[in-house]
């Protein structure tokens, strides 16, 4: 098998400005995390989603939404942990796009756009929208030991930092890039979009 570009999608988060668990919230009658499982397999073409250790319900809505699922105990030292553990399930692909649970706005043809340049070459590629950078942030699978180092909560900012001179810029219309889901009212006026 050819190795790909492998979309993770990080879920381990605490919800603790939420209330309770975003990522199982209802949007347009389904799970929030459903929408960014669905985009990111109409974009990337797979998804593999990082969850902590004993999340059966959001198990059960990853799995009906066609996402594979990797528990991980990992997930309780924050988001760089959960994403060293994605790598290591994810190991010898040919780079990696990374994709947050709480984001389900991105639109497909942003993630395919974000593979694309990885997929030709790209260190690092990044959407942009209106001069902000957002998700998901691609990877080439040349910085598998920086990412497999990750831990806390950190997510992959250092690994940004020191290859800033090699991110791959791209300008999206794509508001959803930049449009996370912190607060019940973040749903509110963002529903169907």
């Amino acid at each position: 098998m050819t190795a790909r570009v492998r979309a993770l999608l990080l879920c381990g988060g605490k919800s603790s400005r939420f209330g309770s668990d975003k990522l199982l919230a209802a949007l347009d009658g389904q799970p929030l995390v459903a929408h960014s499982v669905r985009h990111l397999l109409a974009g990337a073409g797979n998804a593999l989603a990082v969850v902590p250790t004993g999340s059966k319900a959001l198990k059960r809505a990853l799995d009906d939404a066609g996402c594979d699922v990797l528990e991980s105990a990992d997930c309780v030292r924050g988001m760089g942990a959960s994403l060293a553990a994605g790598v290591r399930a994810a190991a010898g692909a040919r780079g990696w796009i990374v994709a947050l649970g709480d984001m389900p706005f991105v639109k497909p043809i942003t993630i395919a756009a974000i593979v694309d340049k990885i997929e030709k070459g790209a260190t690092i590629a990044a959407p942009v929208y209106q001069g902000v950078r957002g998700h998901p942030v691609g990877f080439a699978a040349r910085l598998e030991g920086e990412l497999l180092a990750l831990d806390g909560d950190e997510g992959a900012k250092r690994v940004l930092a020191a290859h800033r001179d090699e991110v791959e810029v791209l300008l999206v219309t794509d508001p959803g890039v930049s449009a996370d889901v912190d607060v019940p009212g973040d749903l509110g006026d963002r529903k169907g979009a």
